[in-house]
């Protein structure tokens, strides 16, 4: 399996809500970094970080919560980057939003070893009126 049909699969586990595929994907001590400006900016080190900083606050502060790519392009080298829209409704203030994403994911020996996020962050405020 290549780089980039791991992370599609890990895509498709997503959207499906097997989240112990998703963190099975991950390297033990995965570096997974939300942008500056986002509702769960900053840096998680290993899975039970990344389960506990975003995941479970993406399953319990959102109704639907998608993040559909659109292209997963491998680079052969490990790095993979994936374009795509998140969306969802934001239960706090009860709007929905759909905003464009990329991400930057780096593979070593078939495990995800770090994650960036990219996105508009000031869409999300508007769109969210945080």
């Amino acid at each position: 399996m290549t780089n980039g049909e791991i992370i599609k699969g890990l895509y498709d586990s997503f959207a499906t809500g097997d989240v112990p595929a998703v963190l099975g994907a991950f390297d033990a001590n995965i570096s997974w970094t939300e942008a500056a400006g986002f509702m769960y900016a900053g840096t998680y080190d290993g899975p039970n970080g990344v389960l506990e900083n975003v995941f479970m606050k993406l399953g319990t502060e959102w109704e639907g919560f998608q993040a559909v790519p659109r292209k997963v392009v491998d680079g052969g080298d490990g790095n993979v980057a994936a374009f795509g829209t998140y969306s969802g409704k934001f239960l706090a203030t009860g709007k929905s939003a759909s905003v464009p994403f990329a991400h930057e994911w780096e593979l070593k020996d078939g495990k995800i070893t770090k994650f960036v996020q990219h996105t508009d962050t000031q869409v999300f405020t508007n769109e969210l009126g945080l």
